[in-house]
């Protein structure tokens, strides 16, 4: 006979957790597979009181029974999500960023289970908000997170970006456009002297990577007098703070000759001196190895080689290309700053891949920063998913 739940229907819909479920372990998530019972007839979309199997509470979750990930858990309280949650949700959110002293009208105000709000995701951009709701719960709330953010911010407008493949997985429809206000045309934003387009709906991401923009500025610390290569450029961010710390050249590459003219823009704004290619990096680096060029500062950014554990072999491969010929045409003292922003690659395979090429081209290294995402990213200890971006800056010593 099953246990009888401590939330009886009328109160509360609930769900039994198998005992090792990684719930226990301190994750939010809640796997189809890890659920014992069900109670209430919950419903795709509603709130849901989490127990183990001896009927003890856990806390509340939403509930999607179309995903695989059937639950996430938002709090260890009995909560609802009414308007006074989320406002006081984002506000928090919003303190701890400005906490982290992060430019908080350039930012990611809101990120989803690391601001315990799963499947939400702010970003500002000014008196401009881009929404994105990617579980089904909080698309059915959006007009309660629209409400909250015009009580804290006072937005513009506020445009949804709810166009990313991750919402299928909810059976949810994919849309973009303004919910608030007009959604305006492409603007330029300013960020330590860099300068970068955004276009708020068709751009990257919801316009512009701002996990990077610490890392641009920490990199171009290395850049003074060298000659800096900069690969998968996209926007010139790299580029652009190289040249404007003090670089003696710059030479940026990417495979978009859309990024590469918008990148081209950018660096006219900021008076950066760059020199932008449009080519495949990979070929790229292989015409300059076999031409036998040098370079004394080069840095790896690519897109993630993989959106699953199945190709991440396949990712392992692209990194060790990558670093091996980058790492043929850097002399003693030479630097590499190399990036993965894949939480399919653990921090252990791509330094791998970084140890595996730096044998093959007889060079030894010595670190010489580490680098990760932008605090308005959090990272919470026992959710390894929040943490994607992992970056690593070494030099090549004279051997010994």
């Amino acid at each position: 006979m099953a246990e009888a739940p401590l939330f009886t229907p009328a109160f509360m819909p609930a769900l039994s957790i198998q005992p090792r479920a990684r719930l226990f372990h301190g994750h939010v998530w809640v796997y189809a597979t890890e659920i014992k019972a069900r109670y209430g007839d919950p419903q795709p979309g509603d709130v849901v009181q989490l127990q183990d199997a001896r009927g003890k509470p856990i806390g509340s979750a939403i509930y999607n029974p179309r995903s695989q990930i059937s639950a996430r858990l938002f709090s260890y309280r009995r909560q609802d999500l009414d308007l006074d949650f989320f406002t006081r949700r984002i506000e928090r959110a919003l303190r701890t960023r400005e906490a982290a002293g992060v430019d908080t009208q350039l930012c990611r105000l809101v990120w989803s289970e690391s601001d315990g709000l799963p499947g939400v995701i702010v970003d500002r951009y000014g008196d401009c908000l881009v929404l994105q709701t990617l579980t089904l719960a909080m698309a059915q709330r959006q007009d309660l997170i629209i409400q909250a953010l015009q009580t804290l911010f006072s937005p513009r407008c506020i445009v949804e970006r709810n166009d990313g493949n991750v919402r299928k997985a909810e059976g949810l429809d994919l849309i973009k456009g303004p919910v608030l206000g007009e959604a305006p045309e492409p603007f330029v934003v300013r960020h330590q002297g860099s300068a970068f387009h955004v276009d708020v709906i068709e751009g990257q991401k919801t316009g512009l990577y701002l996990d990077q923009l610490d890392n641009y500025q920490q990199v171009a610390r290395l850049a003074q007098g060298r000659r800096v290569l900069d690969c998968f450029t996209n926007q010139g961010g790299f580029a652009q703070a190289c040249a404007l710390s003090g670089a003696a050249e710059v030479t940026a590459v990417d495979i978009s000759e859309s990024a590469i003219a918008v990148a081209e823009k950018n660096a006219a704004i900021s008076g950066a001196r760059v020199r932008f290619i449009a080519a495949n990096c990979f070929d790229f680096l292989k015409q300059q190895e076999s031409s036998d060029a040098t370079y004394d500062l080069i840095i790896l950014d690519p897109p993630s080689f993989t959106k699953s554990k199945a190709t991440v072999k396949d990712a392992m491969r692209g990194y060790k290309e990558i670093h091996l010929r980058a790492l043929k045409m850097l002399p003693p003292g030479g630097i590499m700053a190399t990036f993965s922003c894949s939480h399919h690659v653990s921090r252990g395979e791509f330094h791998a891949s970084i140890e595996d090429a730096a044998v093959d081209a007889r060079k030894t290294l010595r670190r010489v920063a580490t680098y990760t995402q932008r605090p308005d990213h959090p990272i919470l200890a026992t959710i390894p998913e929040t943490e994607y971006l992992t970056g690593y800056a070494y030099e090549v010593i004279a051997s010994w």
